[in-house]
């Protein structure tokens, strides 16, 4: 199973909110006027181990390999100046791109990351996320949670467990949006 984005070997699994993504699609966001830039981050094995320290801050997050080229950059600094956003497409593209502005602006990076991000994280880059419902507990439900609050995350999965929302690789994507305070 690959995505639409896939291009280089490496990954030991598809990185999943890709999935719902094909050609027609991007081609219809495209003429909707959204623009699209593609980095490699190969996900690894450790995606699926749990947390398994007592403390959040305890937790040591596992390396992934990444490539965050000129091309993305000058991609999200165009958007940035028309006052667009950038939209993750998954949790290992937030990964990538955050981890590639680790010095506070986002510049061209290749090799592995540990970022490990959870509520209180300041994000640099994403805007906004598409992503699946993840295992509960898991690092990747406290990297939405970091974006969009923890308790704005509860109640979209109570939601979806009520719906009968499909949970986890083949299940159903939602989009995440932080939360604005009134």
């Amino acid at each position: 199973y690959q995505t639409v984005f896939a291009a280089k070997p490496g990954a030991v699994a598809a990185p999943t909110a890709g999935l719902h993504f094909d050609e027609p699609l991007l081609d219809d966001l495209r003429s909707a006027g959204i623009e699209t830039a593609t980095l490699t981050l190969h996900v690894g094995a450790g995606t699926f181990q749990p947390v398994r320290s007592e403390t959040v801050s305890g937790h040591q997050m596992h390396a992934e390999w990444l490539s965050v080229s000129e091309s993305v950059c000058e991609a999200v600094a165009a958007t940035r100046a028309r006052g667009g956003r950038v939209i993750a497409v998954g949790t290992t593209v937030v990964r990538s791109l955050e981890a590639a502005a680790q010095a506070g602006q986002l510049a061209p990076y290749e090799g592995e990351t540990e970022i490990f991000i959870y509520p209180g994280f300041e994000f640099q880059v994403v805007d906004g996320l598409i992503t699946n419902f993840h295992l509960p507990g898991s690092t990747l439900v406290m990297l939405v949670s970091a974006l969009a609050g923890r308790e704005h995350i509860l109640a979209a999965y109570r939601h979806a467990v009520a719906k009968e929302y499909r949970f986890f690789s083949y299940g159903d994507a939602m989009l995440i949006l932080p939360q604005v305070s009134t």
